[in-house]
Formats: C-alpha cells, structure tokens, sequence
C-alpha cells in the first residue's frame, strides 16, 4: 500500500489528544535489538521537542533542505528528522527500497541536500562500482555504530560531506557530534577522517557526557586510552522502558545518569570515542580486545565489502576475535589474518575468519552481532594455541 493510499483512508475528523503536560507520552520507539531483545522506549512531549530543534542547530540544517530518506522512520523516528523536516519546510524523498543505484538516481534527480544514515549506509555508497563525484555536495550524517575511518574517506572523496555523531533511542536523537574545527582542514585526508570517526562532544540538549570506571564510579582520565562506560545526562532522556521497572532501573540510575552499556574513551581535547558496546568487548587472554578496532583495520582491506569481529571460545585464551567478512575483490582466510597481523598487536588478531555473500542486519541496518556469536559459539575450537 503507498502512502497515498494510506491518506486518503484517514480520518479528517480525527480528534486529537492534545497533551496535557509537556511530561506526556508523545512517542514510543523499539531499539535495534542488535545485543538482545528489543525494548519499548517511551518519550515525553518535552524530550521530542528539544532533541529536535538541538539536532536542526548541531547540524545547521538551514530552511528548505531536500533530505533524501535512507534511514527508517521507524528507528528512533529518524532521529528526530521526521518532526525536524517539517520544522524547516524540508522536501522530504523517500524510497520504497533504498540501494547505491537509487540513492545516487534520488541524488541527482531532486537535487539533495541532507540525509542521515547507519555506516552501513556509507559503506554501500563507497564501494558501489559505479559511484561517480557528485554534482553537488550533500551533508551526510552518520550515527549508530563507529564508522569506519577508511570509509568515510572513501564516502568524502565522492563529494558527501560526512558528519558525525552519538545517541541512541533512549535519548530520541544525536547527543555528543563530532564537532569539526577549522585547524583540522589542513591535516592530511587519512588524518582527518580518523578525527571524524571519533563521537566528539556533547550537544546542547545534553547537560553531561562521561565516561566512568566501572569500579570506582568515577570518570577515567582524559588520556583515549583509559576505558569505561560512557553516561548521559540530560533533558532529552527517555521517561523509561514500556512496562519494564526492571530494565530501566538498571540503565537509570537514581543519580541522574543514564548508564548506556557502550565502552568508551575520552581524549585530551575532551572529544569521546567509543571503543565498542560492553557485551561486544572480547577478553583474550586477560587482554581488552576492542571488535570496533579490529573492524576499522579490516574495513582499509580493498577487498573487504563488510566486516564484524565477534568472540570465539579458546581453550588457552579464554577468547579469541573472529571475524565474519563479506568481499568484493578476492582474499581468503590467509590473506585477511595476515593484513591484520601486519598492522594490530597479535592478541587483536583475529584467529579465524569466516566468509559470508552478506552479514546479518536488523530493520534499521546495524549488523546483528548476536547471531554472529551464536554462529562463533559453534565454530569447532582450535586444536592448539590459536596466535603467535
């Protein structure tokens, strides 16, 4: 059924519930699912209403902007922009499926300006073969997992204008943006892309974003190195889980901050980078073995279309990475361990790799790693000590 079909059956005479309070419910959003079951997320009035007009003014998104659809509606009411488009008088362009051939075809046909999407997104418009320069550049957004810096350099010598940033659907949007600042123009294209990967700083819907040891409760040092768990506070904040106390009490606690279960980093400049989501981090050997790092090496593969390293059980190590990889030119396990071996510490190495024609994705486009990891768990175990 089209969305014309749809608007003809409504109710003109429909009676809206105006709110009574700006605390009232006005939205409930479904997370992603990718670590386990998706949960109910219920916003007020109020939350919606900042997140969008922060969003508009993080990305100076100026009136009359034509943004092409490519991220669901459904997720996180895409981001906000559903209310954020109106709020400017955007052309809105959606696509019934969305593809590099339709993406680029919608790009030149009406003239786009903005749109928003998961890395997974990026990498499709990257590697497509027959990607030409753009005519004119769009503003691209990206949020949802770490992109890769290998893609956006790849996305920005096309003629996007890559920006980038961090929130979830507890949070209705972007909270912490990759800030850019001017001095970094004149650093080289590979350092510059490595600096966009990063999260960045916080929004002005934000009050507070930290990154707290998970033993002492305290933030960790200002160092990119020192790792913890990264906490919001704010305006914007989820009123809770749809009829789950439990599940809220443990992300929200009773100080205010919301407890997000990604792992993350501050550098001495104060901009945040997430290292992985906590369920994601693999421990080798009583090492910290970060699935996002190994994921950003193996994406500066030519050859790989699409990576994600998971867990495997080692009799010796505890845990080793496995990486799960979909190609585009021709490698074979040889070669992917051996690019890896050459530029990661062996412990990050991952010590098997399996080949898929495309990996597993939820509706709004994040790889599904938990059924990578059930697929890991049935991996025969190696024979003997499985790195050198």
């Amino acid at each position: 059924m089209s969305y014309e079909d749809l608007v003809k059956k409504g109710n003109s005479n429909f009676d809206w519930i105006r709110p009574i309070n700006e605390w009232d419910p006005i939205t409930l959003n479904y997370t992603s699912g990718t670590t386990s079951a998706p949960k109910g997320v219920v916003h007020s009035h109020r939350a919606i209403f900042i997140i969008t007009v922060d969003s508009l003014m993080d990305w100076s998104v100026p009136k009359n902007p034509v943004y092409l659809w490519t991220l669901p509606m459904f997720h996180s009411n895409g981001w906000s922009f559903t209310w954020g488009m109106a709020a400017v008088g955007g052309t809105n362009i959606c696509l019934h499926k969305f593809n590099a051939y339709n993406i680029f075809s919608a790009v030149d046909r009406h003239k786009v300006t903005h749109m928003c999407g998961a890395p997974v997104v990026l990498n499709m418009i990257a590697n497509w073969p027959n990607a030409k320069p753009l005519k004119n550049p769009v503003h691209f957004l990206t949020g949802g997992a770490p992109p890769p810096s290998a893609v956006v350099l790849r996305t920005e010598s096309l003629g996007f204008i890559v920006s980038h940033g961090f929130g979830m659907t507890e949070v209705a949007g972007v909270v912490v943006s990759c800030a850019w600042k001017e001095k970094w123009n004149r650093l080289p294209v590979t350092d510059r892309a490595s600096l966009k990967a990063r999260q960045g700083v916080r929004t002005l819907a934000l009050t507070e974003v930290n990154v707290l040891d998970p033993e002492s409760g305290l933030g960790v040092k200002h160092d990119g190195l020192t790792q913890g768990e990264i906490v919001l506070k704010g305006p914007c904040l989820m009123l809770g889980y749809l009829k789950d106390p439990r599940a809220t009490a443990m992300c929200m606690k009773a100080n205010g901050w919301l407890y997000t279960g990604d792992v993350g980093v501050i550098h001495p400049d104060g901009y945040l980078e997430i290292k992985d989501r906590s369920k994601d981090v693999i421990i080798s050997g009583g090492e910290n073995v970060s699935s996002v790092e190994v994921e950003s090496v193996l994406y500066t593969n030519p050859a790989v279309h699409e990576a994600a390293v998971v867990a495997r059980q080692d009799k010796f190590w505890g845990e080793t990475p496995c990486a799960f990889v979909s190609l585009i030119g021709k490698a074979n396990s040889e070669d992917i361990i051996n690019f890896c071996r050459d530029r990661l510490p062996h412990y990050m190495v991952p010590t098997k790799v399996v080949f898929m024609e495309e990996l597993p994705k939820t509706a709004t486009g994040k790889i599904k790693k938990f059924w990578l990891r059930d697929m890991a768990k049935n991996l025969s175990p190696p024979k003997e000590r499985s790195r050198i």
